[in-house]
């Protein structure tokens, strides 16, 4: 717990703390816009404009996407736009599936890391457009 504190102290160089909050918002605005924040906008940003190591990135990206999806599911549900049978279907394996993915992060180097996910992001930009 101590390092964690440590490590959220106060960020005195402004420049950094301005472009942390500037991928902040874009990956908030993204997620609750798409439901894509987390991975699509805040790792590129986080290994390209933070420097943070690859594996950092995308753990650190998941403990940001929870307050996100909390805000962004509390509008949809207000809006009565989530589906739960479908919703309660698709968490349990995707329960199992972050639980596998979670185990073996460390077991990839940031090169074979960067390659997955650019694969995953180039295939799912050519779904979305076709």
């Amino acid at each position: 717990m101590q390092n964690i504190i440590k490590e959220c102290g106060i960020i005195k160089n402004y420049r950094y703390l301005f472009k942390i909050l500037s991928v902040g918002l874009a990956a908030g605005f993204f997620n609750g816009l798409f439901g894509s924040g987390g991975g699509t906008i805040i790792v590129p940003a986080m290994v390209f404009l933070l420097d943070v190591k690859e594996q950092k990135a995308h753990a650190t990206a998941i403990a940001v996407i929870l307050p996100l999806s909390i805000i962004s599911s509390y509008i949809y549900f207000k809006h009565n736009l989530i589906d739960w049978r479908l919703t309660m279907n698709v968490v349990f394996g995707s329960m199992a599936g972050a639980y596998i993915g979670a185990k073996i992060l460390n077991k990839f180097s940031a090169g074979m890391l960067r390659k997955i996910f650019g694969a995953f992001m180039i295939l799912s930009a050519i779904r979305m457009v076709f």
